[in-house]
């Protein structure tokens, strides 16, 4: 069973992403909140959520703080943006709070869907005027994946190392252990062919790894 949900305080645009993506097949769940909080407790009563589609201009808690929230608590569940706003600065500025994808409300149906399965498979979905070496995000996008090998779950750890965090907080951030952090750690090492943090994050700014 794939879950999605979708945190959009508009009733009829809600309704009708439920629909689209309920039609998908049998095999699929969409579930809807209109707001930040019942986002967030439908979260909490729901630990299956495959993946979050949330608009950016929400009453109250918005959009933008509510994705900073999700990435805290939700490190691992990955979360679309889906916004009339769709200029650069305000996808880049999404992007780097941590959205794994940002679908501008003008897009079509089809091309929704191809977002959310491009982000399931790990990569980062952009709009198509923002596909350009300058402004493309490759945080968790298949550049660096492709160019070494590198896993999602090494990616993701590739991407916090970036951030600065330490071992111990990577490992409470995903929920595993530190000693699986170290075996990441050390892949990624290898898959670089580097020998220290300072060298593999040097080598994947390089490779525009932003965050």
């Amino acid at each position: 069973m794939l879950k999605f949900l979708v945190i959009e305080d508009h009733a009829l645009v809600r309704e009708g992403l439920l629909q689209a993506l309920n039609g998908l097949g049998s095999d699929v769940q969409a579930l809807g909140a209109a707001d930040a909080e019942a986002g967030l407790s439908m979260l909490a009563t729901n630990d299956d959520v495959d993946l979050v589609l949330l608009d950016l201009m929400l009453p109250g808690t918005s959009g933008m703080a509510l994705l900073g929230v999700l990435r805290k608590r939700y490190p691992a569940l990955p979360v679309v943006v889906l916004s009339a706003l769709d200029d650069a600065d305000t996808v880049s500025r999404a992007i780097r709070q941590g959205a794994a994808g940002f679908v501008p409300k003008s897009s079509s149906t089809v091309t929704m869907i191809e977002a959310l399965r491009e982000v399931l498979a790990g990569e980062v979905y952009l709009p198509p005027k923002l596909r350009d070496p300058a402004t493309r995000n490759t945080g968790r996008g298949k550049d660096v994946a492709e160019r070494y090998g590198l896993t999602p779950a090494q990616v993701r750890v590739l991407e916090l190392l970036i951030q600065g965090k330490t071992n111990r907080q990577i490992a409470e951030l995903l929920d595993v252990t530190e000693g699986t952090v170290k075996i990441h750690v050390s892949a990624i090492f290898k898959a670089m062919n580097v020998t220290n943090r300072s060298q593999a994050l040097l080598l994947a700014s390089k490779n525009r790894v932003k965050i």
